[in-house]
């Protein structure tokens, strides 16, 4: 009986991430960047300990892998791309494009797409047990829930420019699928020599955490992105 339910922890938690992806959409289309956040990192949460107890309790499964894939696509991938075109719709538009800012947003939408090749490249990718090639879709989605929370008024300011915007969801868009080394926060062991890269990301990070709360994500990923470009020979 002990076996028949330690058997089903690791996609109930799975679950539990779709499930956060689904809430976090509704709030993205909602406007409610914060909800939606949350639920992105609550999500992420979720994410993280499905595969943990996975392994912990030797309960891998093929379907779990899959429904991994699609509670990822949802959260971290349909999620945030719902929070980029909302406030895109509430961004100035110059006077020469006012007739296409209702079309334009529908270009957030590339985050999910690409957010969805990087998850299938990552199921046939024997490369990437240890480490990742391409930004993982949990990253993405924290950057893009982090900017939109913390910046908001700024991005739907007369300052933010619309180019700016896509050239973003661009470069994020490529990012997830591009051909870069990036380490993972699994730690096999805590030797320093093992995790060196790992342990200068958490020093650097936590402190920013404290300081500046869930707003500290994007300053995150982006540090997360630069030492994994910085240090591809070490991952």
């Amino acid at each position: 009986m002990a076996n028949m339910i330690t058997r089903y922890i690791p996609n109930t938690l799975t679950s539990c991430n779709l499930f956060s992806g689904c809430i976090a959409s509704t709030l993205a289309f909602q406007g409610n960047y914060q909800g939606a956040f949350t639920f992105i990192i609550l999500g992420a949460v979720f994410d993280f300990f499905d595969g943990m107890s996975a392994r912990l309790l030797k309960a891998p499964s093929d379907i779990g892998k899959e429904l991994d894939s699609l509670a990822d696509l949802t959260t971290f991938g349909l999620a945030p791309s719902v929070m980029i075109f909302s406030v895109m719709k509430e961004m100035f538009y110059p006077s020469f494009l006012t007739n296409f800012s209702t079309i334009m947003p529908y270009i957030a939408f590339l985050i999910a797409v690409f957010s969805a090749l990087r998850l299938a490249k990552f199921n046939i990718d024997p490369r990437q047990t240890t480490s990742f090639i391409g930004m993982p879709t949990p990253a993405n989605a924290l950057f893009w829930g982090s900017l939109i929370v913390g910046e908001h008024d700024y991005i739907v300011s007369e300052k933010f420019s619309i180019f700016i915007m896509i050239w973003f969801i661009l470069l994020l868009s490529w990012m997830l699928v591009a051909e870069i080394p990036m380490f993972s926060l699994k730690f096999k062991n805590l030797s320093w020599a093992s995790n060196q890269i790992r342990f200068i990301f958490l020093i650097i990070c936590i402190p920013l955490i404290l300081i500046l709360g869930i707003s500290s994500f994007a300053a995150i990923i982006t540090i997360y992105v630069l030492l994994s470009i910085f240090t591809q020979k070490k991952i």
